[in-house]
């Protein structure tokens, strides 16, 4: 009988998954320890590999286009075709964007399993499908041209492309892509000042995260086409949301170095306890909810907010030495704290285990 490769966490949770079922009495004893001897070790993590392998395939391609153009015989070679339109730059990246997704899509449905290799090929398309839309607008430019229009029109092309070819990282992009348009659209309103309807560019970020994060809980998973993709909205909304919260925290909403080097920080502290109060009560959703992804986030946004804090108030009123002290005490202190829960979890665990007949 063939048994099941895991790695050392995958077998923690399968152990005790069958503990528990064991407890419920969903399962014998003797069904309990037969399943338990089907586990085995799992060997070299070849997924690991192929996956970071891929990864510095795809960083070596740029790097190798960054060297290209750093390249005084390749940049004398390139400057006697400066006068290549852009057009053609465009066209000839629309065909490598198309050939790339239709590798990607092929080798996922053929290959399914091949997830890393297909996962390559859809970022190679992502990235000349940006390279396409931007020599499009060196095409269609014009001096008081509208082109934050252009990145509404990459939001569309990844959108239909991550629905059609079902692919998780071009809804990321779109994601991106959004939180970029709607940066740019701000801008472009207010005459490209920082502030739009009197919010810089934190404030207004805040807000569209949060609005990206309700759409992701009440709205997508109402839409069949892209009920899919609920769960990286939400974590995307998420990340948005509590980043520029942190960033709020620390620069207020002020739009230019003068007004903000000038205030103290106790005048914005109100946005450091509202980044607090919200890190903590996404960590206790999380907690009741099981949702780990929500804990995660508001527990390393609390941390960080705390530290950010500490720093703020006590970098420039202590010295250096009693500073850093202080900082390593506390961290000591997370790690203890973080080490009696893994033990308080391991023993009841353990306890469950000895206790069963």
């Amino acid at each position: 009988m063939n048994k099941l490769d895991v790695n050392k966490r995958e077998r923690e949770i399968i152990e005790q998954a069958l503990d528990h079922w064991r407890e419920q009495q969903l399962i014998s004893s003797d069904q309990q320890l037969i399943l338990k001897e089907n586990l085995d070790d799992k060997g070299f993590e070849w997924g690991i590999l192929a996956r970071y392998a891929f990864w510095i395939a795809l960083a070596s391609l740029i790097f190798s286009v960054v060297s290209l153009f750093s390249d005084d015989y390749l940049t004398t070679l390139i400057e006697r075709f400066y006068e290549t339109p852009n057009v053609v730059f465009c066209l000839s990246f629309s065909g490598l964007a198309i050939l790339f997704y239709y590798l990607g899509f092929r080798n996922k449905t053929k290959h399914p399993d091949r997830t890393f290799s297909s996962e390559t090929l859809m970022l190679a398309g992502a990235f000349s499908t940006a390279a396409a839309i931007g020599f499009l607008g060196q095409v269609l430019s014009r001096e008081n041209s509208h082109y934050t229009l252009l990145f509404l029109l990459s939001i569309v092309v990844y959108g239909i492309l991550s629905v059609r070819l079902r692919s998780k990282l071009l809804w990321v992009f779109m994601l991106v892509a959004l939180g970029i348009w709607f940066a740019t659209e701000t801008a472009y309103h207010s005459n490209w000042g920082f502030r739009f309807w009197g919010m810089n560019y934190p404030l207004r970020f805040t807000i569209f995260g949060v609005i990206l994060t309700l759409f992701a809980v009440f709205i997508q998973p109402q839409i069949k086409r892209i009920e899919g993709f609920t769960s990286i909205s939400f974590v995307v909304g998420l990340l948005y949301t509590m980043i520029a919260l942190w960033l709020l925290s620390i620069f207020g909403n002020y739009s230019d170095w003068d007004s903000w080097s000038g205030v103290r920080q106790y005048e914005i502290f109100y946005w450091g306890v509202l980044g607090i109060i919200i890190s903590l009560g996404l960590a206790w959703y999380g907690m009741k909810t099981k949702d780990h992804v929500s804990r995660d986030i508001g527990f390393v946004f609390f941390i960080l907010n705390l530290y950010t804090r500490f720093v703020e108030y006590l970098w420039d009123n202590l010295n250096r030495t009693i500073f850093f002290l202080l900082l390593a005490i506390s961290f000591w202190f997370v790690g203890r704290w973080a080490e009696r829960i893994w033990k308080k979890k391991h023993s009841s665990v353990k306890r469950k285990n000895d206790n069963a007949p």
